[in-house]
């Protein structure tokens, strides 16, 4: 029963998701922490290791949400329906894409979900920014600001600025990653 809720959960979120994983961040979360299958701080944690991990952000999640629930069963259920839709919208785009974009109505839904998927990714980055960094989860709640986190934040940022300034690259993700990664390890210790 587990393993059919997981992939309807993550069938219905990659059917209506648009914008790729950032946009289906706001929908997992409600899901999962609905479902109480995470709590926050852990739904935090999910992303950053999705994150990190090699390949789409939706399907990492998927993945180790459904085996934290339920094994390589749950890992396999979440991620078969994650990806099932669009799978099935690719194809289907694939063999249609040239007369589709054609049609002005096309055109226009595409425009309209645009705004839509930003929306959702500023939503998200606000939610988490205030979770995460200031611990602030309700009104009336507490309030506990994590200084290592804007450390962490404040040296990528300003590294990110003088390499756009000094030599007009931007730091690579990757780097980013490393650079965060060992700045977690020597702030928050082991």
């Amino acid at each position: 029963m587990l393993y059919l809720k997981l992939f309807l959960t993550f069938l219905e979120i990659g059917a209506v998701s648009f914008g790729g994983g950032y946009g289906m961040i706001s929908l997992i979360h409600e899901k999962v922490i609905s479902y109480g299958w995470l709590s926050e701080s852990e739904f935090l944690s999910f992303i950053a290791v999705s994150e990190s991990t090699p390949g789409p952000l939706a399907v990492n999640m998927a993945t180790f949400i459904g085996s934290s629930q339920g094994g390589i069963g749950g890992a396999l259920a979440a991620t078969a329906g994650v990806v099932l839709p669009s799978f099935i919208v690719i194809i289907i785009i694939a063999a249609l894409i040239n007369n589709l974009l054609k049609f002005a109505g096309v055109r226009a839904f595409l425009s309209g979900v645009r705004p839509c998927i930003t929306a959702l990714i500023i939503g998200t980055a606000v939610t988490m920014f205030l979770s995460y960094f200031i611990g602030f989860e309700n009104i009336g709640g507490s309030v506990s600001i994590d200084w290592r986190a804007f450390v962490i934040l404040a040296l990528l940022a300003d590294l990110n600025l003088l390499l756009k300034l000094r030599f007009h690259k931007k730091l690579s993700p990757i780097v980013m990653i490393v650079i965060s990664a060992a700045l977690g390890i020597i702030l928050y210790g082991i």
